[in-house]
Order: structure tokens, then sequence, then C-alpha cells
């Protein structure tokens, strides 16, 4: 065994457990911590199926990242925990990426101010998925011709945060790059059940489904005078997300500071 030593908070989550089958077979890193506060004890092989890798699921975040020697934490959790293992890895010297999504502003300025303090890097990306941030950059270039878009993201029940963090940042995006103006907003709108035009910033409008059966799906939608262009990207299974968590594992490390969304990896 041998390569990048890498840890995954979140281990025995959905998202988690497809890190550490990743990151087991990749052949250029090693699995030496997994902590979460299910599946205690457990050898992080065994839970995902695979050879068991040595590496007991223990809940101590700052023990664990000690006693690995770990140089590369994975974070899929919560962002009311995964604040506070960004500070303890940085704080550690362990380089952080983070797939955890529903930061605030604020979040992210803290996670900045401790990145340049410990002179540690991090990576906090909404989506993983190459097709996804291809997606989020054709919906860029296209808002610079037809700047009245909205935005419809589905993803599975138990996801705790809406809009995501890959709607939120299309909605940037598209807000950023557009040229023209967008048509204006009718009179008084008029919603006879309230929300049902969905959320709004700058203009564009988020919907949010949540339903068993999905994983990660993003349309964008784009009207203009006789024509609506559909750019949509879906994820199917979470090994989607994978090559792109890799990819930000190998490249962390060359970093400095923190880095918002994987698009500044390609």
């Amino acid at each position: 065994m041998g390569g990048i030593r890498v840890a995954v908070c979140g281990a025995a989550g959905r998202m988690g457990r497809e890190v550490v089958r990743a990151v087991s077979e990749s052949g250029d890193m090693e699995l030496v911590a997994a902590v979460d506060h299910s599946e205690l004890g457990r050898d992080a092989g065994d839970l995902v199926g695979i050879p068991p890798l040595s590496v007991p699921i223990r809940s101590d975040l700052g023990g664990a990242l000690a006693d690995s020697g770990a140089e590369v934490l994975v974070d899929f959790t919560v962002p009311g925990s995964a604040l506070g293992n960004i500070e303890t890895a940085l704080r550690a010297g362990v380089a952080a990426v983070v797939g955890t999504t529903g930061f605030t502003p604020g979040d992210l300025d803290k996670v900045r101010g401790w990145c340049e303090e410990t002179r540690i890097p991090a990576l906090v990306a909404p989506n993983f998925a190459i097709g996804a941030v291809l997606m989020m950059r054709f919906a860029e270039q296209a808002a610079a011709y037809l700047p009245d878009a909205e935005i419809i993201e589905l993803h599975h029940e138990k996801k705790v945060d809406s809009p995501s963090g890959t709607a939120v940042m299309t909605a940037q995006k598209i807000i950023a790059a557009r040229k023209g103006e967008p048509s204006p907003a009718p009179g008084e709108p008029v919603e006879k059940i309230p929300g049902a035009r969905g959320g709004e910033t700058g203009g564009v409008h988020i919907h949010s489904v949540r339903l068993p059966g999905y994983v990660a799906h993003q349309e964008v939608i784009f009207g203009g005078v006789g024509q609506t262009l559909t750019i949509r990207h879906d994820s199917t299974d979470r090994r989607s997300f994978m090559p792109g968590v890799l990819l930000a594992v190998r490249r962390i490390r060359g970093l400095s500071g923190l880095t918002v969304g994987l698009e500044n990896l390609l």
C-alpha cells in the first residue's frame, strides 16, 4: 500500500461509502482513516463490500487524523458538522476536499480564513460530476445570449438543503454572464399556491424537487423569442462523482487557499 494518505469523514453515508471504495481501488491512494457516527468499529472495506482494509470506523476526527498520518480529508457530511471538520483538518495540517453542500458565504469566509492562517489548502465543490461542471459552463456561455433562464434541480428525498449547491452556483454564473437584461417581470406576481414559482435570485427562478428514485439531476431552461434551450445533466449513480473526487484529492496539495468549484481543476 502507499500513495496519497486519505481520510474520509461521513464514511458510512451513501457518498462516503463510494469515496471509500474509489480511494481503495484507485491505485495511487491509501485509505488510512474512516470517520462517522454510525457503524462504529466496523471495517471500512467490509462496510462497502470489498476486502477488509484494517481501517475501522471511528467517531473522533482529530484522533483519527493524528493516528493515521492522513494527508487529505474528504468530507461528505452536513453543513453543521462539516465546518468543524474542515477546521480540525486544516489545523492538523491536512488538506480538505469537501463535497458537503449548504454552506453560506459567511461559512466560506471562515474556511478561507483558516486556509490563510494555516497555509493548508481546501477545495469546496457543490458537484464533483464532470458532466455537471460542463453543464454549468455551458449554461454560463448561453446566458450571454439568452438572459432569461430558470433552473429545475431534482435530488433524492434525503438531501437536506434546497436549492442544491449546484443550482445556486449555476444561477450565480448565469447572473454574472448576462450581456443583456432578462425580460421584465409581469406586474404583481400571483401565486395561487405560495412558492409555486420556486425561489428567486437575481431574476433566476430555482425549483427544487426531492423524491425517492432520484440521485442528482439539473435542468437549465433558457427562453428567447420563439425559442428555448435546455441544458440538462443527470447523475444516475453516485459513482459518477468519484472521478472528480479523486482528481481533487490528487491536485489539492498543489493548490493554495480556498478553491470553490471543481471547474478550477479542469
